[in-house]
C-alpha cells in the first residue's frame, strides 16, 4: 500500500494504492458526500481484488483531503475526478471508474470523457431521500460504459426494485442501507453481506474484457 498525493484544479486530492501482483486492471473508487475512503465496502474492496488482478486505486477528492465537512458542488466533485485520472492511468491498464452514493454519480457523469473501461456505482443515490420525483437516473443510464450497480435492499436514496430498467447489472445487498448496514434482524450478517459485494465485484471484473 502506498499514498500518492495528485494536484487537481479543485485543490490537493489523496490515493492510496492497493496494487495486486499481476494487475490486469485498476479500479478507481472514490467515497460519498457524508464520508471517507473507511466505508466498508471500499475497504472490502481493497482487501479483496489485489488477489483477482485488479489493482485498487482509493481517492479521497480534495474537500475530504483540505479537512472539509461538506462535499462541493457536483461540478467541483467532477473536476476533482478528473484531475486524479492521469495518475488512475498511469499504470497502462484499463481503468474502471468507481464511487460510492456522490462518487458514483461522479463516475457515471464523466465515465464517457475519461475513457473508462467501466462504472461500478456503489449505493447510487437514485433519488434524495423521500423524493423519488427527483431521480438521477439519467446520470446512471448515460454512463456509457458497462455499469455495476451494487445498491442496499433498504437504501432510502433508491431501492432496487425503484431503478429503471437499462443497459446495466445490478445486484442486491438483502436489508442494506445506504452504507450497507444490515440490521441484527436480517437474514444476513455483516461480514455476509460485505462478502456479497466484494463477491459481485470480483465476478463482474472477471468478466469485463
Amino acid at each position: 500500500m502506498r499514498t500518492e498525493i495528485v494536484g487537481t484544479d479543485a485543490g490537493d486530492a489523496r490515493v492510496t494504492w492497493h496494487p495486486a501482483k499481476q494487475a490486469r486492471l485498476v479500479l478507481a473508487v472514490s467515497h460519498g458526500a457524508g464520508g471517507g475512503i473507511e466505508a466498508r465496502d471500499l475497504q472490502a474492496l481493497a482487501a479483496v481484488l489485489p488477489d483477482h488482478g485488479v489493482t485498487v486505486a482509493l481517492v479521497e477528492q480534495p474537500w475530504r483531503v483540505a479537512g472539509k465537512k461538506l462535499a462541493p458542488a457536483p461540478k467541483t466533485l467532477d473536476v476533482g475526478w478528473r484531475g486524479i485520472w492521469p495518475a488512475v492511468t498511469k499504470p497502462g491498464l484499463p481503468v474502471i471508474s468507481g464511487g460510492r452514493s456522490a462518487g458514483a454519480r461522479v463516475a457515471c457523469r464523466t465515465a464517457v470523457d475519461l475513457g473508462a473501461h467501466a462504472v461500478l456505482a456503489l449505493s447510487f443515490p437514485l433519488h434524495p431521500p423521500g423524493k423519488p420525483e427527483k431521480s438521477r437516473a439519467e446520470e446512471l443510464l448515460g454512463s456509457g460504459v458497462p455499469t455495476l450497480v451494487v445498491q442496499g435492499g433498504n437504501d432510502p436514496f433508491g431501492k432496487p426494485e425503484e431503478f429503471p430498467d437499462g443497459a446495466y447489472t445490478l445486484v442486491e445487498v438483502d436489508h442494506g442501507d445506504h452504507g450497507f448496514a444490515v440490521p441484527k434482524r436480517a437474514e444476513i450478517s455483516q461480514e455476509q453481506a460485505v462478502a456479497l459485494i466484494t463477491d459481485a465485484v470480483v465476478e463482474w471484473t472477471g468478466s469485463l474484457a
